[in-house]
């Protein structure tokens, strides 16, 4: 496969990457301080917490990724934008019945639970906030520009008597 010409492809693929790794650090640390707090309770909740918030936040990367993929095409942009509204609506559609099937479980810490969602949360924007700044993309990215302006020439100078060359 070609490497997609759209600038922020390799942004999102090292976002992702770099959340797939502190998602395992912070399943760790959460499982753990959930463990610490509420023992089975916690431990679960605290890993159930940051697996539901490193897989919606990424589903976002994803269908980005995805809706790349039609750069170029002439319906690019409604395509860009249906795949990606679509993943947020099935993201919105998955919380509510995760939500739903999951409260009032014997199983479930409440507070660990929400804890480790705002720090997979909070893990995310962090993420987010140094790769973009590390990341140099330039402000028009994906545009090209005209070589010559038409305009620019007087009216009855042809491109040969701009340019220096013998009259016509």
């Amino acid at each position: 496969m070609s490497p997609s010409p759209v600038s922020s492809t390799p942004i999102l693929r090292r976002t992702l990457i770099w959340s797939a790794v502190a998602t395992g650090v912070l399943a760790v640390v959460a499982g753990g301080i959930g463990f610490a707090v509420a023992q089975g309770e916690g431990l679960v909740s605290g890993l159930l917490g940051v697996l539901l918030a490193a897989l919606f936040l990424a589903i976002t990367g994803i269908s980005i990724l995805i809706a790349n993929r039609w750069y170029g095409d002439p319906l690019y942009v409604q395509l860009f934008f249906a795949i990606v509204l679509g993943g947020w609506l099935l993201k919105l559609g998955v919380f509510f019945l995760v939500m739903v099937l999951i409260s009032g479980q014997p199983w479930v810490h409440p507070t660990v639970l929400f804890l480790s969602i705002v720090a997979g949360v909070l893990m995310s924007l962090v993420i987010d906030a140094v790769v973009l700044m590390k990341m140099r993309l330039p402000v028009v990215s994906d545009a090209s520009l005209p070589t010559e302006v038409p305009e620019d020439r007087a009216p009855g100078v042809s491109k040969v008597d701009a340019d220096g060359g013998a009259a016509s």
